[in-house]
């Protein structure tokens, strides 16, 4: 019994794939029936129609082919020339030419009209000439300015780099400007030397570039060449910076007091 129900079971599926594959079948010949798609032509993936096939464009119902230049390749859209000129190449009336690309120089990788020169030279008008770099200078990344630029200890001056003389308790920078080096901490510069930074009393090193080099301890304040203690008034307060004072709310200075208002 069992036996018997497997075997019908099996027929009616059979029976139902038969009937998808013929109704599948009549939709796919009724599509090709009331599609006349022309040649060198195919029906579209998704939706109705036709398109042409890759190097042909569709004129009056027809696929003619693209007359696509040398150096160039079909593009299979519906405006334009329908083609593009290959990399390297440009068009000029209706051609693919080959894009001037001088000596010492590379086609960018957009595969424009734009070149670049190669590692050592520069673009002059339409050619890319060699960068002199003197001694104890090297190459830089810039397209501007001279393509070089001086090791550190050197500047530059006119077409060379000359050696920087550093003073005692002094080191070079690399920096092309000012005098092309800085005092070393402790140190401060004096025209062409650098002179010791003498610290007074209650005060410390100080990393600013002007003023004395050095500043007062919280609680003092400069005066010349030393740092004094701050006399802090009845009804007053050091202030945030520490080497001034301030009143106490709701105290007001005046004449070096803390009065009310």
């Amino acid at each position: 019994m069992n036996s018997l129900r497997k075997l019908h079971a099996k027929n009616l599926l059979a029976f139902l794939f038969l009937m998808l594959t013929v109704a599948l079948s009549g939709i796919s010949s009724a599509q090709t029936e009331f599609v006349d798609v022309p040649e060198n032509a195919h029906l579209k993936k998704f939706g109705t129609g036709w398109d042409c096939d890759l190097g042909y464009r569709r004129v009056e119902g027809m696929c003619n082919p693209v007359e696509v230049p040398e150096n160039a390749y079909a593009t299979n859209v519906a405006y334009g020339q329908g083609w593009k000129c290959s990399h390297g190449f440009k068009e000029i009336n209706g051609i693919c030419a080959p894009i001037f690309i001088p000596a010492n120089a590379y086609l960018m990788s957009g595969g424009s009209e734009s070149w670049k020169c190669d590692r050592g030279y520069r673009a002059v008008d339409q050619t890319c000439v060699l960068i002199n770099v003197p001694a104890n200078g090297y190459l830089n990344e810039y397209t501007f300015g001279s393509g070089w630029v001086c090791d550190r200890g050197y500047r530059v001056d006119g077409d060379t780099c000359t050696a920087i003389v550093v003073p005692p308790n002094a080191y070079p920078t690399s920096s092309g400007y000012g005098v092309g080096w800085n005092c070393h901490r402790g140190y401060q510069q004096i025209g062409d030397t650098c002179a010791e930074i003498v610290v007074p009393e209650n005060g410390y090193l100080s990393d600013s570039s002007y003023g004395f080099g050095w500043e007062c301890d919280r609680g003092f304040q400069a005066n010349a060449n030393s740092c004094v203690e701050i006399e802090v008034p009845l009804n007053a307060h050091l202030s945030y910076s520490g080497n001034d004072w301030d009143c106490n709310r709701p105290y007001i200075k005046l004449q070096g007091k803390c009065i009310l208002p």
